[in-house]
């Protein structure tokens, strides 16, 4: 018989009453001292912080779950995608197709960058004597680009590679460290080099909207389905959640059922599980493909998808995941990784820095600087990151930096795939390892060609 006076009856509960409890101190924080106003730092980060610095207490120690939170972590990782997926996408663009194939070509080729970045500095090290898994490097563009929970879906793989080959690395740690300095150096960054612009006149400051106007079309769209009837409209959508992430679960659970070979035992299947996001993404766009066909053919009468609390189910997985996955981090993990930390973490943000910027003033002449912030706060943070630096100086989304960062998603995807099964084939060996730099040089160089081509001026 359970005994709801037992501890462990309350354990997932007391993690997330952390988190929560966590994220109101933060963003009361946040809100009332200047300097962390204007830092932009999210609120999220902050409260992740808050309970690192609340750690080494002894009795908070106690209570913070490490494997809960990086449970915690992976599955708002995967949700997160889900909700944004089952969106009926209706974006009136203001660009043209070509600018976002070409964004989307700036964001594969800056993890590929970053990738990159991050081997020429753990190769080294690892062949100088450091104790430290050659291929710990490719975790940059994870932490960086992909945020907290790829950063920790691959350190855990990184992390089993490695002991496999007789060597103590704590992926989880080192990606998780590269996630959250990623999204300090996109807030603190950008917001440095925006008054920078600012004070030498290159800048042009918008003004700003003094209140969000919203409509009930902004809500709801014609057709949906009673707020509350016999079953309330938010349950709806987060069992429709809920509903494609178990057959994710499914796929994912398949698949490493399936005899693929030695590819597939030492490539695909470690990878399977670190993709619940794109297989996420994936099933939530065939799920509303096929709503769409019921409504198309009147078998289904009703509209059940929301995108306004899709966007709030998916708004939360993501502040849930980075307040999580920073509360994860062990620092006495991290003992001896602190060089190379550093040394990816620092030049990472400069090489991200100044290839963003080239490419920004290469492919938007007319908004360079608004493109630059998007792209780059979503290139060390997350797309909300982007959107919160564009926001200080393009606050109505006036010039189409706010549709290429939203629409870039695909074409990124499309181009940035292959690289990611290098995820699997690099850990392998050093070997793979430096074959997989080659192949990073040879992508990069043709991506290059692609984003630095003449074109011609109208």
């Amino acid at each position: 018989m359970t005994s709801f006076a037992d501890l462990s009856a309350w354990t997932w509960l007391i993690q997330f009453f952390i988190i929560v409890v966590a994220l109101l101190v933060a963003n009361l924080v946040r809100c009332n001292v200047p300097l962390f106003r204007r830092s932009l730092l999210p609120s999220a980060l902050l409260a992740g912080l808050l309970i690192l610095c609340l750690k080494p207490l002894g009795f908070f120690s106690a209570l913070v779950d490490k494997h809960a939170m990086e449970i915690v972590t992976y599955h708002a990782l995967g949700l997160g995608f889900v909700a944004m997926a089952l969106k009926n996408k209706k974006i009136k663009s203001a660009t043209s197709t070509l600018k976002v194939v070409e964004t989307g070509a700036v964001t594969a080729s800056t993890y590929i960058l970053q990738g990159l970045v991050g081997l020429i500095i753990t190769v080294p090290l690892f062949l100088f004597g450091k104790q430290l898994f050659y291929a710990s490097g490719l975790l940059l563009p994870m932490g960086y680009g992909q945020g907290p929970g790829q950063a920790l879906n691959f350190g855990v793989t990184f992390a089993s590679w490695a002991e496999g080959q007789g060597l103590v690395f704590h992926g989880s740690d080192f990606g998780l460290s590269i996630a959250a300095t990623g999204f300090i150096v996109g807030s603190l960054v950008g917001v440095i080099y925006m008054n920078v612009l600012r004070r030498k006149g290159k800048l042009k400051v918008r003004e700003k909207a003094e209140a969000e106007q919203y409509t009930l079309a902004d809500y709801e769209s014609k057709g949906e389905i009673p707020h509350s009837e016999s079953i309330d409209k938010l349950t709806v959508q987060l069992s429709l959640v809920l509903l494609v992430y178990g057959l994710v679960f499914l796929l994912m659970y398949g698949i490493q059922q399936l005899d693929l070979g030695q590819f597939g035992v030492k490539t695909l299947k470690p990878l399977v599980w670190g993709f619940n996001f794109l297989w996420g993404t994936l099933i939530g766009v065939l799920v509303r493909w096929l709503i769409g066909r019921l409504r198309k053919s009147n078998l289904m009468q009703r509209e059940y998808i929301n995108n306004f609390m899709l966007d709030r189910i998916a708004g939360t997985c993501f502040d849930v995941m980075i307040v999580a996955g920073t509360a994860a981090i062990d620092f006495n993990n991290l003992r001896g990784l602190w060089l190379p930390l550093i040394l990816v973490c620092t030049v990472g943000a400069l090489a991200t820095f100044f290839y963003v910027l080239r490419c920004c003033r290469k492919l938007y002449p007319d908004y360079q600087y608004e493109g630059f912030f998007s792209m780059f706060g979503m290139l060390t943070g997350t797309a909300s990151n982007g959107m919160i630096l564009l926001r200080e100086i393009d606050p109505r989304f006036e010039t189409p930096a706010a549709n290429n960062l939203v629409l870039q998603t695909i074409p990124a995807l499309a181009f940035g795939f292959p690289v990611l099964l290098l995820m699997g084939f690099a850990p392998q060996s050093l070997a793979n390892t430096l074959i997989t730099m080659g192949i990073m040089v040879a992508a990069l160089l043709l991506f290059g060609l692609f984003i630095f081509r003449r074109t011609k001026k109208k």
